[in-house]
């Protein structure tokens, strides 16, 4: 049994014609099956909205149904009742193209003039991505290379139109969106879809150019010479404004983002903008001092080690680091003292070893002698 046109609409016998209209927008969009894809519900829920609505938004037939209820439409749509078509041929989605076109019904076109807009609004190209390696010299330092790498530019032959010259669109006549008009209940609507064939540009290239065969870009090899900073590091990304891909209807180029990865150091060991090194030093180095040249990125450096020097000590050379590229600030160069003992030792080294012991253990005993004696002393005080 049919439910009250009123009730369908979900307002009440004394509403306004846009009051209707209002609510059947609302519902429209809500059970249309663009909106709902797959549920058969919705579909049947939308051919009841649709019948309620034809019916209420034309007075003269709302008047007819006031008066007699469903029962007047069955006996006429027997008889062909004034054309409407609410028999078995009744299609609720003849008016009604795409879930866009309710829009573009009760609002005109400006749905479809949005498509059309977007599809010919300048876009910016893509960006591209490049990895690029440096010897740690080059990266220390900073340096100007010359790199290759592929994007898709503006064809140079046809200037990016595709051809020799620019025509209308044939289809869209220019316009860049194809108008169709159908006729329903509600009259002649008109509803508007970016043109296939231009792509919503409204012309075509006349003569197909032959390089880009009708694209307007092509992939193309790009040679670039680029600054790197000093101080940069692996994982430090360089971002080259328009030098990425050929944008869309005039659009900027794209970005290039050039992903830095540098090569360790054959001796040094860096930390962000500090760097280390391991020195060997002999027993007597430590004790007497000395002074002994190490590694820098600048070249050999000079370094005094102090007498009675630890063991594993850290000294520190500053300013001989790296510049941190993203405030200019110079790092440190820390040298950290290993004592280096000899594995075999000739006759006369091992000589001097044993003597150097033996004094080692005279002081040593010397020492412990001395305090003993104290010791001695003071219990023989107290007990005197």
């Amino acid at each position: 049994m049919k439910r009250d046109y009123y009730e369908v609409l979900g307002v009440n016998r004394n509403a306004s014609l846009e009051e209707i209209k209002k609510s059947y927008r609302k519902l429209a969009r809500q059970y249309h099956p663009d909106a709902n894809p797959g549920n058969k519900d919705t579909i049947e829920k939308f051919k009841e909205i649709n019948e309620a609505y034809q019916v209420l938004s034309d007075s003269e037939k709302r008047a007819t149904y006031d008066r007699f209820g469903h029962a007047a439409f069955d006996s006429r749509a027997q008889a062909g009742y004034g054309g409407a078509g609410f028999g078995q041929d009744f299609d609720p989605f003849g008016d009604f193209g795409s879930f866009g076109d309710i829009f573009d019904m009760f609002f005109g076109s400006s749905t479809g003039s949005r498509r059309r807009e977007s599809a010919s609004r300048p876009t910016k190209g893509a960006s591209v991505n490049i990895d690029v390696t440096l010897e740690f010299e080059e990266a220390a330092f900073g340096v100007e290379k010359e790199i290759e790498y592929s994007r898709v530019e503006i064809c140079k032959e046809c200037q990016g139109v595709g051809g020799k010259k620019k025509v209308a669109c044939p289809h869209c006549r220019g316009t860049g969106e194809i108008k169709h008009t159908q006729t329903s209940i509600f009259g002649s609507i008109v509803t508007s879809r970016v043109c296939n064939f231009c792509r919503g540009k409204g012309y075509i290239a006349e003569d197909t150019c032959q390089k880009c065969h009708g694209s307007g870009k092509m992939k193309t090899t790009r040679k670039l010479k680029l600054k790197f900073p000093a101080g940069v590091d692996s994982g430090y990304r360089l971002r080259v404004s328009g030098e990425g891909e050929a944008g869309d209807n005039d659009g900027p180029a794209g970005d290039l983002y050039v992903s830095i990865t540098v090569k360790p150091h054959k001796i040094l060991d860096r930390k962000g903008k500090n760097l280390f090194f391991d020195a060997e030093v002999t027993y007597t180095q430590l004790v007497l001092g000395d002074e002994i040249e190490v590694p820098t990125i600048q070249g050999m450096e000079k370094i005094k080690i102090s007498p009675g020097t630890d063991a594993h000590s850290v000294l520190k050379l500053r300013g001989k680091g790296l510049v941190d590229p993203s405030n200019g600030s110079r790092g440190d160069q820390f040298i950290q003292l290993k004592l280096s003992i000899p594995r075999r030792l000739t006759g006369e080294y091992k000589k001097l070893m044993e003597q150097l012991a033996e004094l080692e253990g005279q002081e040593k005993n010397k020492k412990t002698g001395g305090i003993f004696e104290r010791i001695k002393e003071a219990f023989t005080s107290t007990e005197g």
